[in-house]
């Protein structure tokens, strides 16, 4: 575990049109900011998830709330996708010189 963070955002700025509906909730994405130093005791800044085109585009982020980190292990590390393992039928080699 690389740390955990308090965090609280103000709901009502949500856009309702960005919740997505899946098989067991609804949800809606976030990104978050921890910054190296506080401003009023919080160093973590949540905002509206943005599309690449919304990127591209150069839109404004959405500001939803704020936060603070209050454990750390010191090394926090980039999320990486677990690949699934793939099983490869070993190849049989023989004598033949062709």
């Amino acid at each position: 575990m690389g740390a955990l963070i308090n965090l609280s955002i103000d709901i009502d700025k949500l856009p309702r049109e960005k919740f997505i509906k899946g098989k067991k909730g609804t949800y809606y994405n976030l990104t978050l900011s921890i910054n190296d130093d506080t401003r009023f005791g919080n160093n973590v800044s949540a905002f509206d998830s943005q599309t690449k085109e919304e990127r591209e585009a150069k839109k404004t982020k959405s500001y939803l709330g704020n936060g603070k980190v209050v454990w750390t292990d010191g090394k926090i590390v980039l999320a990486e996708r677990e690949e699934e393992a793939k099983t490869v039928a070993p190849v049989e080699e023989d004598d033949l010189p062709f």
